[in-house]
């Protein structure tokens, strides 16, 4: 409550002694000073000057006297249920957002369809109030969240401070200094909690449904969360956190809305409040287009301030809404004949109308007919837009702006005019409407103020940078280790960026996680990159020195199965490369193969160290030694690569691939040995690969020019 001044003070003492004199001449006894706050109650009102005198100066008995009087709910209890008052009950769901704006045309209308099916759910018994709520946040702790940590590097550690500021470049550019969420709350009488209860969690699972059906996600709140919610309604500039338990209540003897409420209120302006430090006006949606835009509620949800936009929906009975309008167009038809009957007294054509009566008599029958033919149910619909804004100056050019957005879609946007405190409190996430101001809408014309706009996509942890929000401008950020598929694809014209985007991702990932990443490069465009942040470039040509065993092997090659028995089937496709021609491998030299790879590991298994890992000499000799006449023709074949001029994958690994950014760069292999070295290259990636999830440490794999790998049946399986 706010303090009295001196004159204030003064006044009032004055009017008590009016008071006194009053009730002295009625004859009544008066109040002492002596007694506490509690006791000194308003007298009965008897109507008349006197009593309305005294009511004006002791106000009414039911008036609230503290800022937690004046939040219009009784209970909140733990699974979410809000006992606001009389017998009313409310839940509320949280729900995301899908990319409406940026859809074809006919997928908006389908997305717009769907929605009209959710509205057209709630029956009169149900009241529905629709939150999007704008709200600052704490930038430093956003810009906190965004910063790359440094590795303590000399190298490295510029890096991580030039990324960091790229991303707070990109951020000042969106609108991430707010957050914007959206919620239902909806309502029914009930007898007691319990009744409440079975019905509530119904209308929670269909709403849910319906919202699966839209393809949005939703959730339903618990009583702490739709607490945190209503403490950032009356604390909007996000720097005040909320922090609650259950367990302090009965040891503190507080309530719940001690936890939320602002330190004050102030509805003395008429046309403006004061919320603790905040200052705020409520104004509503006065509806006078003959057809509304769809863009409306997101251009209001565009503008750069802290405010909430409410919609309450209360369904009319179908028949109720029926006989309605009957009723009017009755009355509609009662003043035409009056107007003709008049047309024949003063001597003119009867069918002389007024243009307004044609015009209503006109909506009329089409809403009537709307309601009995088509999909379409009738709704009161009462919409409100409350601002908030540190200044009061800041709150009037905000109002200012949300009025211009009014203007622009043919629409009014009123200030309620000594209902500030009624407007406040039905725009919080209670379900409750204060107003009596509402339009009737049909379904469709319901739906026209669709909640939604675009995707934001803003992970926390290890989330990467992946670009600016097509509609919103808001940074891109997520972390694909949390997907549903971690999996990814760069598409695009010839110079597009792919290329790019995959570089920029692969920086975001070295200086973010310590994830491995591995490259394979046709075109040679990746070692530059590499070579500056101290990974392994693996150049591999029939002049390189550097040089990969394709026989390598560990204990978790087999990713759970046998190693030997993964290594042979890779060893098979290695041959059939080489070999296999129009029909691949006969069965009998798949026997000989298989059996000799087998052979070839009995002496590294035996005593396994880095110098008794076969090579592909080592399978050519014993291959060799075979009896059949088709292990000649193998040995033969392999020849060519172990003693040839392409022998260049005929020895041990002489690299470091344990380095944690490795770069295969397989631009000079040639043509005879692209398609083995792109398949000896996948075995190598797929050894480190298993050997990390054994350790359940995640492996970046970045293969260029995919299309390459689906020439060959072999390297696209």
């Amino acid at each position: 409550m706010h303090r009295a001044t001196k004159e204030q003070n003064k006044r009032l003492n004055q009017n008590i002694q009016v008071a006194k004199a009053i009730k002295k001449a009625e004859g009544k006894n008066t109040p002492t000073q002596g007694k506490s706050s509690k006791d000194v109650q308003p007298p009965k009102k008897k109507g008349g000057f006197i009593a309305s005198l005294i009511e004006k100066i002791f106000g009414r008995a039911d008036k609230p006297q503290t800022a937690q009087q004046s939040i219009p709910y009784q209970q909140m209890y733990r699974d979410g249920i809000c006992f606001v008052g009389g017998k009313f009950y409310t839940k509320t769901i949280s729900f995301g957002d899908i990319t409406y704006h940026l859809a074809q045309p006919e997928e908006q209308t389908q997305i717009i369809e769907k929605y009209c099916d959710f509205l057209n759910y709630f029956d009169s018994t149900v009241h529905v109030q629709l939150s999007a709520i704008n709200r600052y946040c704490d930038t430093a702790e956003m810009l906190e969240s965004i910063q790359i940590p440094k590795h303590g590097d000399e190298n490295i550690d510029p890096l991580c401070e030039k990324y960091s500021g790229i991303l707070e470049s990109q951020h000042a550019k969106g609108n991430n200094g707010r957050i914007r969420t959206k919620y239902v709350t909806f309502g029914i009488n009930a007898d007691n909690l319990k009744a409440a209860k079975l019905r509530l969690e119904r209308i929670e699972a269909d709403v849910l449904n319906n919202f699966k059906v839209l393809g949005v996600t939703a959730q339903p709140l618990n009583g702490e969360e739709r607490l945190e919610l209503l403490h950032g309604q009356f604390h909007p500039s996000g720097k005040d956190k909320f922090r609650f338990n259950w367990d302090d209540l009965p040891l503190s003897g507080l309530s719940t809305k001690d936890y939320i409420s602002p330190t004050s209120f102030d509805f003395r302006g008429g046309r403006t409040f004061r919320m603790g430090e905040h200052h705020g006006a409520v104004s509503y949606l006065q509806t006078l287009a003959p057809e509304l835009n769809d863009r409306m509620l997101a251009d209001f949800l565009d503008l750069d301030s802290a405010l909430t936009v409410t919609l309450h929906i209360q369904s009319i009975d179908q028949s109720e809404a029926i006989k309605r309008i009957k009723s009017k167009l009755s009355d509609i038809e009662k003043m035409k004949l009056e107007e003709q009957m008049k047309a024949v007294k003063q001597g003119y054509d009867m069918d002389i109308m007024p243009p307004d009566l044609i015009m209503y008599s006109t909506e009329a029958k089409t809403l009537l007919e709307d309601l009995q033919s088509r999909n379409e149910r009738l709704f009161l619909v009462t919409i409100m837009v409350l601002n908030t804004a540190s200044t009061k100056s800041k709150l009037e050019n905000d109002v200012f702006a949300a009025s211009g957005i009014a203007q622009k879609h043919n629409c009014a946007l009123k200030r309620l005019e000594y209902q500030q405190e009624q407007g406040l409190m039905s725009s919080l996430t209670l379900g409750l409407n204060q107003i009596e101001i509402n339009r009737g809408l049909t379904t469709s014309s319901t739906a026209i103020f669709i909640p939604f706009t675009t995707c934001e996509l803003f992970q926390t942890g290890e989330a990467l940078y992946y670009g600016l929000n097509a509609l919103s401008n808001n940074l891109i950020m997520a972390n694909r280790k949390r997907l549903r598929n971690p999996n990814g694809i760069f598409l695009g014209t010839p110079g597009s960026g792919k290329s790019f985007s995959a570089k920029r991702e692969i920086i975001n990932v070295f200086l973010l996680t310590r994830d491995d990443i591995l490259i394979s490069d046709p075109e040679g465009e990746y070692y530059p990159l590499v070579s500056r942040l101290g990974g392994q470039v693996v150049k591999l040509s029939p002049t390189s020195s550097h040089f990969i065993n394709p026989l390598d092997i560990n204990d978790d090659y087999g990713d759970g199965d046998d190693p030997l028995t993964l290594k042979s089937d890779f060893i098979l496709s290695f041959c059939e490369l080489i070999i296999g021609g129009k029909d691949g491998l006969s069965p009998t030299e798949k026997t000989i193969i298989d059996r000799c790879v087998r052979r070839v590991y009995d002496n590294y298994f035996n005593n396994p160290s880095p110098e008794k890992m076969p090579i592909l000499g080592d399978l050519h000799e014993l291959i060799r030694s075979q009896t059949e006449p088709e292990a000649q023709q193998i040995a033969a074949a392999l020849e060519l690569y172990v003693t040839g001029s392409l022998s260049v994958f005929n020895n041990r690994t002489n690299v470091n691939l344990n380095n944690r950014l490795v770069c295969f760069d397989i631009k000079e292999l040639g043509k005879q040995l692209k398609k083995l070295g792109m398949l000896i290259l996948q075995d190598s990636i797929w050894g480190r690969v298993t050997a990390n999830r054994a350790t359940k440490k995640s492996t970046w794999f970045y293969v260029d020019e995919l299309h390459l790998l689906l020439k060959e049946e072999q390297t696209a399986a």
